[in-house]
């Protein structure tokens, strides 16, 4: 049992233009609106890994049914908290030269009684899962919510005896590795600002893992983009360096949350350490081939599975 937990979903709009001109009016030639949030991209990598994970975040609006609507016609079961404000709508520009800009909403505020119903309702939830569901928390915090939003959803998970997995920055990424997560994987830049150092190589990035495992994640990623992926599974065990086939990609947008649906789903079915991080680099590459962020083809990731390039650091 996956849950995927979003507090700030979105509609992701990826435009195609044929060259992004700042201060000047630039006219798309593409426009496609799907189902976003780094929860919705972890729960469409788990369908296409053949899981059947539950979505659960924050919804409202026109852009709110939007996104429900696009999430069950992927087959996704969904559980929305309604919430009086408008859902986000971010874009992303992709011009012909392969640049790729984000243009990111921060998102409709949040209630106290709205955040209490969320609550609530993962309590429910978890009791069901009991010790066999994967609580995957993903994304930014709307305004509105507590930067100890996601320690006490962890607190909720663990009381329930679920696994929990976190991908997110800055405060709320701090607290919550005081609470022995069990799996966490920020980015380059989320790891830089958490170490108060520079990842500059892929020893630096083994370094930035083993922090984490130090404040108290049981198992932690890092992700590098083009250099690839390092990996502990736990305190006492060697770092996993994954290095992705060169692909010509459309973009880059998601690519770490299926890096985390991958490492859930890897995790649920007890896979071996190096099929685990072959498995996570290849649905992240898999990602940037994709029309749209999260929506992966099931061929491309077995196909790069068989590409990927696993050491130990």
């Amino acid at each position: 049992m996956f849950i995927c937990i979003s507090p700030n979903p979105a509609i992701d709009k990826r435009l195609r233009v044929p060259n992004l001109t700042l201060g000047a009016v630039n006219r798309a030639i593409e426009a496609s609106p799907a189902p976003g949030g780094k929860a919705a991209h972890v729960a469409m990598t788990l369908r296409t890994l053949k899981a059947d994970p539950l979505w659960l975040g924050f919804v409202g609006g026109h852009s709110g049914e939007m996104l429900l609507d696009g999430l069950k016609k992927l087959g996704i079961d969904v559980h929305a908290i309604p919430i009086q404000q408008p859902t986000r709508i971010n874009l992303e520009i992709i011009a012909d030269d392969g640049t790729v800009t984000e243009i990111l909403e921060p998102g409709p505020a949040v209630s106290v009684a709205e955040v209490k119903s969320l609550q609530g309702a993962c309590d429910l939830i978890f009791a069901k899962g009991k010790e066999r569901a994967h609580v995957v928390l993903s994304g930014s915090l709307p305004p509105g919510v507590d930067n100890g939003f996601y320690a006490t959803l962890i607190r909720q998970a663990q009381a329930a005896s679920c696994k929990v997995l976190l991908d997110t920055s800055g405060a709320p990424l701090r607290k919550a590795l005081e609470h022995g997560l069990d799996f966490v994987k920020p980015n380059r830049d989320e790891a830089e600002w958490l170490i108060g150092a520079a990842i500059s190589c892929v020893r630096s990035g083994a370094d930035a893992v083993r922090y984490l495992l130090a404040k108290g994640a049981k198992s932690a990623a890092v992700s590098l983009g083009r250099e690839g992926l390092v990996w502990c599974p736990a305190k006492d065990a060697p770092v996993y360096y994954a290095t992705p086939p060169v692909i010509a990609m459309r973009s880059a947008v998601g690519s770490g949350d299926a890096v985390v649906a991958a490492f859930a789903y890897s995790m649920s079915l007890g896979l071996a350490p190096e099929e685990t991080i072959r498995i996570a680099a290849a649905c992240g590459a898999a990602n940037c081939l994709a029309e749209s962020p999260g929506l992966l083809n099931a061929a491309d990731v077995s196909r790069l599975r068989d590409e990927v390039r696993v050491t130990i650091i």
